[in-house]
């Protein structure tokens, strides 16, 4: 299983994503597509495991946010199952805790755990890493996470305010605007 890999599987009730290694701006826009695909599909619900995830960047927690978010519009949720201790402090000190539900006490899938979790394991990540993006699609999608972390709170703004004026600057010198 190569470092971006994200096994998933579509169920009748959610889109189970485990993120089987760290959470990163390498796999954040496969996250970002397998829920965009599953959504046009009509799909409202999204679980992602974090259970075996050793840590999350800014990128991936980013794509989360703007994952919450575009299925918060349709009426949906997104939920975070199994974080460590890191994950979820990490997740709560940008807010998405506000977004989504991280590690609901009591969820819905409490009961079938290991058996979503086994079927992942048939799951082929190879599809995942076929089309990669170029570096002008990564930095754009780098920035389009950061921004959605930065529109989320005053603290937040602070934070990324740089992040996305360094990514915006480097974008407009690829593209030759100098802008």
């Amino acid at each position: 299983m190569s470092d971006t890999s994200l096994p998933h599987h579509q169920f009748d009730d959610c889109l189970w994503i485990r993120c089987a290694n760290r959470g990163s701006f390498m796999n954040s826009p496969t996250l970002k597509s397998l829920a965009e695909e599953y959504m046009a599909q009509g799909g409202t619900c999204v679980v992602v495991d974090l259970e075996v995830c050793p840590g999350v960047d800014s990128t991936f927690m980013g794509t989360l946010a703007a994952l919450a978010r575009k299925l918060q519009a349709v009426g949906g949720r997104a939920l975070v199952a199994s974080p460590t201790q890191r994950a979820r402090a990490a997740m709560e000190g940008l807010g998405l805790d506000m977004l989504m539900e991280i590690d609901p006490p009591h969820p819905f899938w409490e009961s079938d755990v290991r058996v979503r979790r086994e079927q992942l394991e048939e799951t082929d990540g190879a599809a995942e890493d076929s089309n990669p993006l170029s570096e002008t699609d990564r930095k754009r999608h780098v920035l389009e996470a950061h921004q959605t972390l930065r529109s989320m709170n005053a603290k937040n703004d602070e934070t990324f305010g740089y992040v996305c004026e360094t990514l915006e600057e480097g974008l407009r010198g690829q593209d030759g605007t100098g802008k």
